[in-house]
């Protein structure tokens, strides 16, 4: 395997944690917002936030195992020192 692929391919990790950091920023921030709403209801806006946040988790759901999956690929690629 050559290292410049192995390279793209860690790179790729890097940027799949980026995005999964991002969506998890994204929930504190509903969540936030959410807990903003108890104070001040507003059963619209209560709505779209919690279908929000169960967007976003599903998200990290999901790159979280895509991170996983392609982790895996290339722990199989990368030679042992």
């Amino acid at each position: 395997m050559s290292e410049n692929k192995l390279d793209r391919m860690r790179k790729i990790l890097s940027k799949l944690e980026d995005i999964k950091n991002t969506q998890e920023s994204s929930i504190d921030k509903i969540n936030h917002v959410i807990t903003d709403l108890f104070q001040h209801p507003d059963a619209k806006l209560e709505k779209v936030m919690e279908d929000a946040h169960q967007r976003a988790s599903d998200n990290v759901d999901m790159v979280r195992e895509a991170i996983n999956e392609y982790q895996e690929r290339v722990n199989k690629l990368t030679p042992e020192a």
